[in-house]
């Protein structure tokens, strides 16, 4: 009878991936905007389900289930589910979630309409003064432009 030995490697282990979005969310203030941002454009697409778990993420990158728990009202577990996998936070509670957030960013979102924008960019160029927006890389829905 002839013994196979089997040779097993093993990778080795790399940071967790909520490790390195809060890592990186704590030495870049950019990148925490550009996160907080990409999930309000997840709600306001109607991908609640993705909005939900980048809005957590920034949570506890930034300040916190439970310094948003103090300024809320709210326990900690009822954040959590809210913002959970099967959560379904009522447009009162995401909004004060949000409009939180914003201030402890310090950064203010608008959504105004593609069409309105488009004549705000056009009228700025006409006048040859240069407009600068932060866009991002993934569109709001269509029609809804969200400006930074």
């Amino acid at each position: 009878m002839v013994e196979v030995r089997r040779r097993v490697t093993t990778m080795a282990l790399t940071r967790d991936f909520k490790e390195t979005i809060q890592a990186r969310a704590k030495r870049d203030p950019g990148f925490r905007k550009a996160l907080l941002r990409e999930g309000i454009e997840n709600f306001l697409s109607g991908d609640v389900e993705t909005g939900k778990i980048i809005l957590r993420d920034f949570i506890n990158a930034t300040v916190g289930f439970t310094k948003l728990s103090d300024v809320t009202h709210r326990s900690t577990k009822s954040l959590m589910r809210m913002l959970g996998p099967r959560g379904n936070p009522q447009a009162r509670n995401l909004f004060e979630i949000v409009a939180y957030l914003q201030h402890a960013e310090s950064v203010r979102f608008e959504v105004r309409s593609a069409r309105a924008a488009l004549r705000t960019k056009r009228r700025s160029s006409s006048q040859g003064t240069k407009r600068t927006a932060s866009t991002a890389s993934i569109r709001p829905p269509r029609g809804w432009n969200l400006i930074l």
